[in-house]
């Protein structure tokens, strides 16, 4: 189920996204970014509807996925 990202309030949203980008396995290439960096373009992709945030009501969990289904 797709929770629009506008809906959420913005402590929410940054914690959710703080949380996706300190998995294991969010690199994000070549250069070191920082936290807020790597927040900054996660919310930069929801903003843009190249990302979206798929709650999964089995497991009652959120996660940010490619428009596509895809993991940005």
């Amino acid at each position: 189920m797709d929770i629009p990202w506008q809906t959420l309030p913005e402590d929410t949203l940054t914690a959710l996204i703080e949380e996706f980008v300190s998995r294991e396995g969010t690199e994000y290439g070549w250069h070191d970014y920082s936290l807020a960096d790597k927040v900054a373009q996660v919310r930069l992709q929801l903003k843009r509807g190249e990302a979206r945030i798929d709650f999964d009501p089995d497991s009652e969990t959120c996660n940010i996925v490619a428009a596509d289904g895809r993991r940005p």
